[in-house]
């Protein structure tokens, strides 16, 4: 691929196929910082992020921007951002990769901060009170509407009901989200058998392009470790928490809204470090904040140990998805090509429509119901459906609740 640099003074080509331009890590930076402080709508980004890196900017072509959106959504984490940090890869390296991912997430780290102190702060006076009552009625329906929009995506066959529903039952009743994940892993392998899974057009990379994207993923990945380590010998917490986020990263298959069943069980009822209806809360704020749900992390840290924690759990809950685009990248087409990887993956996402639904009504079970509540909700749902954007609808809900509940 030949790299142009063309003036500021000239008028920029038409978008082209053919024609790509190098990008250099402040470039990337500062561009992504400002998409990322309108970020709203999680996976709806990509739409963005795709005429910002095709259309305005010529980084990627067409279909490069297109095998990396399949690459993020075949891979755990939160779609949106590992979208920009691919677009960064592609058209400055590593480094790119790691300003334009940083960029993105940025803004929404330091707008939760910011709201996590001022919940903290005033959560027992009785207008906060209100908001976060009807707020948590609106959550159950933003992950109602997020189990249904994955299920018509996901269910398509008998099997994939049989996934959802085995998902749904197991968490329910108090199952292990993760040992879920793993057993439809198992049983898609057998399961699809004779299930037509069709692959997708592929564009692999050079062998040195491969090498570059492990080296560099392998000296971050020691970063990491080296990082994990100094945070074991200052803090056990801290380490906890770090590590606690990365393990729910690692198997948030199908983008960010996988992490919520995930982060549920290991953060409230596995530890107890927090209470559902404050992890509620924090997803609601979630949802006011640009960037993806797993923004919550930072929620979930500031609650759990003060800054030091909302940093240690942000960092852990992005590290791993991050590497894994470096390490992805210029195998994807290879790992696209196994029938068992298809086949295991498509299992993944139908159970994850399972947790998710199976997370709503856990939720449905923990909130305090009355009619105002009731309409709230289902007027919430109603307009998710309508296409009406979540920030209006968690506003509006929000100020509904101070006048009714």
């Amino acid at each position: 691929m030949r790299h142009m640099e063309v003036p500021a003074s000239n008028p920029e080509p038409p978008p082209s196929d053919q024609t790509h331009l190098r990008a250099s890590p402040f470039a990337l930076f500062t561009t992504f910082f400002r998409l990322g402080l309108t970020a709203f709508g999680g996976p709806a980004m990509v739409a963005y992020i795709r005429e910002l890196a095709v259309t305005k900017k010529r980084w990627l072509s067409k279909v490069e921007f297109q095998d990396g959106v399949s690459l993020c959504q075949s891979i755990p984490g939160a779609t949106a951002m590992q979208t920009a940090a691919y677009v960064g890869l592609r058209s400055g390296g590593p480094q790119g990769a790691l300003a334009a991912f940083a960029g993105f997430g940025l803004p929404a780290f330091v707008l939760m901060l910011a709201l996590s102190a001022a919940y903290q702060a005033g959560r027992d006076l009785a207008p906060v009170l209100a908001a976060f009552r009807g707020l948590n009625v609106i959550v159950i329906a933003i992950i109602a509407n997020a189990a249904v929009n994955s299920g018509v995506r996901t269910v398509k066959n008998w099997r994939d009901a049989l996934l959802t529903a085995g998902a749904t039952a197991a968490l329910i009743f108090h199952g292990n989200p993760l040992l879920v994940i793993v057993a439809a892993t198992l049983i898609s392998v057998i399961l699809y058998r004779g299930v037509e899974t069709p692959i997708p057009e592929t564009h692999g990379g050079s062998a040195d392009h491969a090498r570059r994207m492990l080296c560099a993923a392998a000296i971050l990945a020691a970063l990491a470790v080296a990082g994990m380590a100094v945070l074991f010998l200052l803090s056990h917490r801290l380490f906890n928490l770090a590590l606690v986020m990365m393990k729910v990263d690692l198997f948030a298959i199908g983008g960010g809204f996988a992490s919520v069943p995930l982060m549920l069980h290991e953060i409230v009822d596995v530890r107890h470090w927090i209470e559902s209806r404050i992890f509620m809360d924090g997803i609601a704020l979630g949802q006011v904040t640009p960037g993806p749900i797993v923004i919550t992390a930072t929620f979930v840290g500031y609650q759990v140990a003060g800054v030091l924690g909302a940093l240690a759990a942000t960092v852990g809950i992005f590290t791993p998805s991050f590497l894994m685009v470096l390490v992805a990248v210029p195998y994807f087409d290879r790992l696209q090509s196994h029938l068992w990887f298809r086949r295991a993956l498509r299992g993944v996402l139908a159970s994850f429509v399972g947790l998710l639904t199976a997370v709503a009504v856990n939720f449905g079970v923990a909130v305090s119901w009355s009619l105002p509540a009731a309409l709230i909700a289902a007027a919430a749902f109603a307009a998710l459906r309508l296409k009406v954007d979540i920030l209006w609808v968690v506003l509006a809900g929000a100020a509904l609740s101070v006048l009714l509940l």
